[in-house]
Parts: C-alpha cells; sequence; structure tokens
C-alpha cells in the first residue's frame, strides 16, 4: 500500500483511465478536435495549473538530483567558461560594442537583420516586457492551458486578462480556438513551442498558417525556448515569419542548450518596430553582463557541445519516458528536456517523499489532478530519480 491508502494495483488501475485519453490521443496526429487535453474548459478566468517547487531555496543547493527546473547538467561548455574568464576583466566596461557584435552574429544566425534582433538578460526577460509594453492599457491576452506563464502573469498583474484555450487532446495547441478567441481587444497571442509544462510540440506548418492569418492585425509572441533541443530546430522555427513581414515575435534563450540558465541572457527577433516598442521603455541590453555575452559568443561557436548536449538530452529522455513507461504512469511524450507524467497522490505528499531521498522534481495540479514535472539531468541523477520514484508508487 501507498501512504495515501492507495494500492499499486488500484493506484494502476486509475491510472491507466484516467491517462488512456492520453494514449488514444497520441495515436492521432494532427486532430483539430477541441476536445481539451485535461479536461479543462476556457475562459475560466484563472489559471488550471498551480505550479509548485516544494523545495526551499537551501535545499536546492543539497540536492542529489536537481531536476525540478529544467537545468541543463552539461553546461556552460568548456569554451563558454574560458570565454567568460577571460571576460571578467573587462568588467569595468558597459557592454555596448559586445552588445553590437552579438547583435551581428545573432541576426546572421537567424537569417535577419540586425534591427530584428533584441537581446535581454534571458528569455523571461523578452517575456516580460513585451506584456509590459502591449498591456499597459489593458486589452486581453490569449495562450494555451497549461502553458508557461511568465508572460500571461505579468499581462494580468497590469491589468489585461486571460483567454485560456485547452490545448487539444493531441496536447498541440488549438490554435483554430486561439484564432476564434481574437478580438478587437486582444493585445497579444502566446505560443510556447514546445509547450512547458506538457514537453509536447505543435506542428510548425499549423503555426505558419495560424499566424499568417492572426498575425496581420494581432501580434503573435512565440517562445521557442526548447526548439534547439529538437533534432532538426531549423525546420521548426518560426523565425521565416518575421522575414515574411508578419507581426511575429519571437524569444530565444542560453539558459537550456547552451547550459546558461544562471548568467541569464537570450534574445528576441521580431519588427524593427516590436524591438524599438521595447527600447523606447527600457534599456535592455543594460541589464546584460560583459561575461554573460562573451561566454554566449562562445557558446554559439561551440557547436559541438551543443550537439552534445542535444544528443545526451534525448539518450536520457528516452530512458526516463521508458522507465516511466514500465511503471504504467503514462508518461506524455516529451520533445524537451522535462516529462510531465500524472500521479495518483497529492502533489505535496509526492514532492516530499522524493525530497527525502535527495531527488528534487516539479508538482503540479492540474484542473484538480496531480502531475509531476521531471527535468534531464545526468544519468545517474535519472537512475537515483527512477529508484527512488519505484520505492514510493510500490
Amino acid at each position: 500500500m501507498t501512504t495515501s491508502g492507495i494500492s499499486r494495483r488500484a493506484w494502476l488501475k486509475q491510472s491507466a483511465v484516467t491517462a488512456g485519453g492520453i494514449v488514444t490521443a497520441l495515436a492521432l496526429p494532427g486532430t483539430t478536435t477541441a476536445t481539451p487535453a485535461f479536461g479543462m474548459q476556457p475562459y475560466k478566468g484563472q489559471y488550471h495549473l498551480l505550479e509548485r517547487y516544494h523545495v526551499a531555496p537551501a535545499d536546492m543547493e543539497n540536492l542529489k538530483a536537481r531536476l525540478l527546473a529544467n537545468e541543463n547538467p552539461w553546461g556552460p561548455s568548456k569554451k563558454a567558461v574560458a570565454a567568460i574568464a577571460e571576460a571578467a576583466s573587462k568588467g569595468n566596461r558597459y557592454v555596448y560594442k559586445s552588445c553590437l557584435k552579438m547583435i551581428e552574429i545573432v541576426a546572421q544566425k537567424e537569417g535577419v537583420a540586425p534591427e530584428n534582433i533584441l537581446l535581454a538578460p534571458g528569455s523571461t526577460d523578452v517575456l516580460e516586457k513585451v506584456a509590459f509594453s502591449l498591456c499597459r492599457k489593458g486589452g486581453n491576452v490569449i495562450s494555451a492551458d497549461p502553458s508557461y506563464m511568465s508572460l500571461v502573469n505579468t499581462a494580468t498583474s497590469i491589468g489585461a486578462t486571460w483567454k485560456n484555450i485547452p490545448l487539444r487532446t493531441d496536447y498541440a495547441h488549438d490554435l483554430t480556438a486561439m484564432a476564434g478567441a481574437v478580438d478587437a481587444d486582444t493585445k497579444l497571442v502566446y505560443i510556447c513551442n514546445p509547450n512547458n509544462p506538457t514537453g509536447t510540440l505543435t506542428p510548425i506548418e499549423e503555426i505558419r498558417t495560424f499566424c499568417r492569418k492572426v498575425a496581420t492585425n494581432t501580434p503573435v509572441f512565440i517562445d521557442e525556448a526548447y526548439l534547439e533541443l529538437l533534432d532538426n530546430p531549423d525546420s521548426q522555427t518560426a523565425v521565416g515569419l518575421v522575414k515574411e513581414g508578419y507581426d511575429v515575435i519571437i524569444s530565444r534563450t542560453f539558459s537550456k542548450i547552451h547550459g546558461m540558465a544562471g548568467l541569464r541572457i537570450g534574445y528576441m527577433i521580431a519588427k524593427p518596430e516590436r524591438v524599438k516598442m521595447i527600447q523606447e521603455l527600457v534599456r535592455t541590453e543594460m541589464g546584460i553582463s560583459i561575461t554573460s555575452l562573451e561566454g554566449a559568443l562562445a557558446s554559439m561557436k561551440d557547436t559541438e557541445f551543443q550537439l552534445y548536449t542535444r544528443t545526451n538530452n534525448k539518450k536520457n529522455r528516452e530512458y526516463v519516458f521508458e522507465e516511466l513507461t514500465k511503471a504504467r504512469l503514462n508518461p506524455i511524450p516529451s520533445y524537451t528536456s522535462f516529462i510531465l507524467f500524472p500521479i495518483q497522490m497529492p502533489v505535496q505528499e509526492m514532492m516530499s517523499k522524493m525530497l527525502e531521498k535527495g531527488v528534487g522534481i516539479r508538482g503540479y495540479d492540474i484542473h484538480g489532478k496531480p502531475y509531476a514535472r521531471v527535468s534531464m539531468g545526468t544519468m545517474d541523477e535519472l537512475k537515483l530519480f527512477v529508484k527512488t520514484l519505484n520505492q514510493i508508487v510500490s
């Protein structure tokens, strides 16, 4: 028996029932059904996903397996670290010259003009500043539910309202419903692709079709934080829509594939007027350190490290998915550096039991149902996670 009073057999039976829709839905790629993946209803006015760390900041440093923040366990690259160390001696100077250099390199990489690039201390900074710039006078923001909430939370905190559109049964964004929700008061549509916390991918052709319809009058923000972990990221990016002149905003980060989460650097790709929109409000580049800039420049050139991260992340993710499947916990197939799966005990109880063994994972309540999200770590960390999980659910 589990400590929550549910036998493993009953747990597995209940898990199979509650997640049966997951298996069915995933066998139907490309479906356009509006049936919500988590049984949620749109326009509730409150977020259906309550995310919790359940770990005090001091405890995070003492974890045996830190698998709760989608961090890259292998980074930064050695070349980035060397560049950071060398750049420290330039710490008495502002970043003007390095910013210009970085903008030129990023623009060349993305195939756009320097005027399309805005540097920032991480993509979260971009999310929040876009929300501030567009939602100061209210209006509404449209996004999937569940999804990453930084932009939405900022927008609603300054007076905007949120239209939450449930994911489809295949966990892709319901772009048909999102397009139908756009009205005269819509300030922005937000798409996180691949999506956090589900780890799922909405096909790029569907996104392109959506943006060519919607982004002529309404800005569409596409968060591509996890895109570079895909096997073929260039084929799945929406940057081409910016080149075509649509009002599309893309964010990228060095926190994931580059392993620079604590160094805080990212960038935005958008029409020049959107870049100026933010620059007129804040001096975004002033929040970036010279060390982060030089480290990012070096990391961009270190394609060997990027391949190493991508390869090992995929290998470890496949291992975790297989182990969760063996335990009949019905994980959701992921394209990212994390996996979401339903659990059959209260979130707090699950997180506490894992933490007792030195394993930190993330807990969520999604429409009143408990879920856990495990980030990819080293193989040793993940083996400890699997061992601990099996002890808890047995």
